[in-house]
């Protein structure tokens, strides 16, 4: 990830390293606050190689919309990155709290939820659900997903992420925000939380949100598609979104973008 950014974007990797007064990339196994700067300038570095002329919409789940206004030039790239790393900083101060994701549509994941003390945070794809909540609670709720039939895996993740548990987070982001110059998008960015495009005036708020609300990225991909697109390409690092693009709407054009620039 950082010899792409190095090869790529140096300049926004020089920011980077003068924002956080480290190197994320060689810091990024120790929590999200690290990960989330090094993810998103991953993602503009990718961003770079496609030939922007033919996108006519942008997506990004969680940390990822960030890069998406961005790259729709809502926002700068510096006070992006200043936002995601005040971000990541935030979120890695929960304690105690966990995730899991299950193999199952939503529904079922969301009964199942309930019935542990559980919260929806992710609607992934179809198959793929990932819920949120005390780091006890997931325990449990791991130890008996078999029982009910269902697949359970538990996430490698230091806190409740996409639950009320980051609603303390949310003051000091919307501080952060409120001090931010937004524009309005090129081209209409999807919003995790209301799987809608951003209204211009509404960023601000729906990036709060964000931290608290579940992420509909089923629901975005299927937004996208009835909109139109035809062809889906993943700027950010792995290939993870363009996995779960392909489970929810079938066999659709969905690739990651290579150093090969790529037309959209």
């Amino acid at each position: 990830m950082r010899s792409s950014v190095e090869r790529l974007r140096p300049d926004l990797l020089e920011l980077c390293q003068a924002e956080l007064g480290v190197d994320p990339f060689e810091l990024v196994g120790e929590g999200t606050h690290m990960a989330q700067p090094a993810i998103y300038c991953a993602s503009l570095a990718g961003w770079s190689l496609l030939d922007r002329a033919g996108v006519d919409l942008m997506a990004g789940h969680s940390l990822g919309e960030f890069a998406a206004l961005v790259a729709a030039g809502a926002m700068s790239e510096r006070d992006g990155l200043a936002l995601v790393a005040l971000r990541g900083a935030l979120m890695n101060r929960a304690e105690d709290g966990g995730m899991m994701a299950v193999g199952t549509d939503v529904e079922t994941a969301s009964s199942f939820a309930e019935r542990f003390g559980l919260h929806l945070a992710n609607d992934n794809s179809p198959g793929q659900v990932v819920l949120s909540g005390d780091a006890d609670k997931v325990d449990s709720a791991c130890e008996n997903a078999k029982a009910e039939g269902l697949r359970a895996t538990r996430l490698r993740v230091s806190g409740a992420f996409h639950s009320p548990a980051m609603g303390a987070a949310a003051p000091e982001l919307a501080a952060a925000l409120d001090a931010v110059e937004l524009g309005e998008p090129s081209v209409p960015v999807y919003s995790g939380v209301s799987a809608a495009p951003f209204e211009p005036d509404e960023i601000r708020a729906r990036l709060v949100d964000g931290l608290t609300s579940p992420v509909r990225w089923r629901e975005i991909a299927l937004a996208l598609q009835q909109r139109g697109a035809t062809r889906f390409i993943e700027v950010g690092p792995g290939k993870v979104l363009t996995g779960l693009v392909r489970k929810t709407l079938g066999d659709v054009d969905a690739e990651v973008v290579s150093e090969e620039p790529a037309r959209a």
